[in-house]
């Protein structure tokens, strides 16, 4: 009976942490220029069709965990719509976290697949960390992670889009161990 206690604040936790996210244009443009400042990201942020931007994912569990965020969509330099993310696990894993996540979409046909309603990160793929320390927490289901000394470094390890999607994550606090299976989903809201 206290494991169910200590999962259900946990997930209690978590939603608290992403209500905390006011999604507001000036969240959405600071957000995109700490990413500006990797030399990873660079190339992305010039070349990519388009991204999807959240501010703020927050993450926490006891055995059984989930990960809530919302962001920004934008194509060809213009904001398309919302997408709000949400991620269950089951496994091993205990504590919370909050980071920022961007994912860049190579070309229309990758943007069509986030946009197209209900779209799912795969275990397969690859999250690049731009901060030191962040690769304990770099993955959507044990999914492989680049190293990073930082941003100021330039040493961060190179990296490609997979499926036509490049996905970097920035911690912004929180302790958690995870050896979880489950996907990171996401759903998309087009401007009206």
């Amino acid at each position: 009976m206290k494991t169910f206690r200590w999962i259900i604040l946990a997930l209690v936790l978590v939603l608290a942490a992403a209500g905390f996210n006011t999604a507001l244009a000036d969240e959405y443009s600071d957000t995109v220029d700490i990413f500006a400042k990797s030399d990873a990201v660079k190339p992305f942020l010039k070349n990519a069709y388009g991204y999807a931007v959240f501010p703020m994912v927050g993450k926490g569990g006891f055995v059984v965990g989930g990960s809530y965020g919302s962001g920004q969509v934008v194509a060809r330099g213009k904001v398309t719509g919302t997408a709000k993310l949400v991620k269950a696990t089951i496994g091993l894993q205990a504590g919370g976290q909050a980071f920022s996540q961007m994912i860049f979409f190579q070309d229309k046909r990758a943007y069509d697949e986030f946009t197209s309603g209900s779209f799912e990160l795969g275990a397969d793929a690859t999250v690049v960390a731009i901060t030191a320390g962040a690769q304990a927490i770099a993955g959507t289901g044990g999914a492989s992670a680049g190293v990073s000394a930082g941003p100021a470094t330039a040493k961060q390890a190179p990296t490609n889009y997979h499926k036509g999607m490049a996905v970097f994550i920035h911690a912004k606090g929180g302790l958690m161990y995870e050896a979880a299976v489950g996907g990171q989903k996401f759903s998309f809201e087009p401007s009206k």
